[in-house]
C-alpha cells in the first residue's frame, strides 16, 4: 500500500496555482494600501520633485522592486503563509500610522512624512510575510532595504549630515589649497584667497550627491562583492570619499574663479556640475569595488589552497601506502 500525503502549503513543490494566488493575493494587498495610504504617497511623490535632497526616493521602488525581480528564484524558493507574524506587523504599522498622526500635528512636514512613510513600509513588510513568510522576507532583506529609503530623513538627521558634510569639505579643501601652495586666510567655513572670498556654505555640502553615492555603494556591494566584511568595508570608505568629493569640488571651481574666471563661483558648473564629481566619485568607488573583488579572491584562494606542508605530509603518505 503506498501513502500518499499532498505537499505542504508552501513547500518546495507548491503548485503554479498557489503560487499565482499568492502574487494575487499580494498585489490586491499592495494596491489596497496604496488606496489607503494614497495621501501621504502622493505628498511624496511632490516631496521627491519639489526638493532637491529627497529627487532619488522617487526612484527607490522601481530600484527596489527591480532587485526584487533578479532575485525571485531564491526569495520566493520556499514560501509559507505566515497569518499571526503578518497580521503583527500589519497593526504594527498602522498604529505607527495613527500614532504618528496623533502626536506629530506640530512636527514639520519632513518629519511626519517621514513617520508616515515608515509605517507605510512596515504595512507592506507585514503584507509581504502574510503572503510569503518570514523565511522569505530574510531573503529579500536587502531589496526591503533598499525600499526603506523611500522614507525621507528626519530633520534632526540631515541637519547633522549637512553639518557633517560641511565641517568635512570645509577640512578636505583647505588642506588641497595648502597642498598646492595657494595662500588662504580661514575663518570656520570662510575662506579668504587672492581676488575672491569663498563660504562653504550648507548649501555646498553636497547632501544629494552624498545620500546618491551612498546608494550606489550599497548596490554596488550586493551586486558585486560576495562577504559581509567587504560590503561594510565599501560602505565605511564611502563616507570619506563624500567629503573629499565635496572638498574637489570647491577646490577647482575657486581656483577656475581666481585662475581663469570669477563667473565660474556663480556659473552653470557651480550649480549644475555636480553631476561631473558625482561620476568622478562613482570612478574611484568603482576602484575601490575592484580592489575588494581582488582581496576576496586572494581570501578565497588561501582558505581553498591547503598549506605546503600539509601537501607534502599528505603526498608522503600516499607514496608510503
Amino acid at each position: 500500500m503506498i501513502n500518499y500525503s499532498p505537499p505542504e502549503v508552501g513547500s518546495a513543490f507548491e503548485t503554479s496555482q498557489t503560487k499565482t494566488a499568492r502574487t494575487v493575493c499580494f498585489g490586491l494587498f499592495v494596491c489596497t494600501t496604496l488606496v489607503i495610504f494614497r495621501a501621504p504617497l502622493t505628498r511624496l511623490v511632490h516631496f521627491s520633485l519639489e526638493n532637491e535632497h529627497y529627487s532619488h526616493i522617487i526612484l527607490i521602488p522601481v530600484i527596489s522592486g527591480w532587485l526584487f525581480l533578479t532575485a525571485r528564484k531564491t526569495i520566493f524558493a520556499r514560501v509559507q503563509a505566515r497569518l499571526a507574524a503578518g497580521i503583527t506587523m500589519v497593526l504594527a504599522g498602522g498604529l505607527l500610522y495613527g500614532l504618528g498622526h496623533r502626536y506629530l500635528t506640530s512636527a514639520s512636514a519632513n518629519d511626519r512624512l517621514s513617520s508616515d512613510m515608515v509605517s507605510v513600509v512596515v504595512v507592506w513588510a507585514g503584507g509581504f510575510v502574510l503572503c510569503y513568510g518570514l523565511g522569505a522576507l530574510r531573503r529579500a532583506s536587502f531589496p526591503m532595504l533598499v525600499l526603506a529609503l523611500m522614507v525621507p530623513l528626519p530633520d534632526v538627521v540631515v541637519n547633522h549630515a549637512v553639518l557633517w558634510l560641511q565641517t568635512g569639505s570645509a577640512e578636505v579643501s583647505s588642506a588641497v589649497f595648502q597642498l598646492l601652495g595657494v595662500p588662504i586666510y580661514r575663518t570656520g567655513f570662510l575662506f579668504a584667497l587672492p581676488g575672491v572670498t569663498i563660504e562653504v556654505a550648507k548649501e555646498c555640502s553636497g547632501i544629494r550627491s552624498s545620500l546618491a553615492l551612498l546608494i550606489v555603494s550599497l548596490l554596488s556591494g550586493h551586486l558585486f562583492l560576495r562577504t559581509a566584511w567587504t560590503k561594510v568595508a565599501l560602505t565605511m570608505v564611502s563616507l570619506p570619499l563624500l567629503v573629499i568629493k565635496n572638498g574637489i569640488r570647491i577646490v577647482t571651481l575657486t581656483l577656475l574663479a581666481i585662475y581663469v574666471d570669477p563667473s565660474y563661483l556663480a556659473g552653470n558648473l557651480h550649480y549644475r556640475g555636480g553631476i561631473l564629481f558625482f561620476l568622478v566619485a562613482v570612478g574611484l568607488l568603482m576602484l575601490i569595488v575592484r580592489s575588494l573583488q581582488h582581496l576576496e579572491q586572494r581570501r578565497r584562494v588561501t582558505f581553498i589552497t591547503p598549506p605546503v606542508s600539509s601537501a607534502r605530509s599528505l603526498g608522503d603518505t600516499i607514496s608510503r601506502n
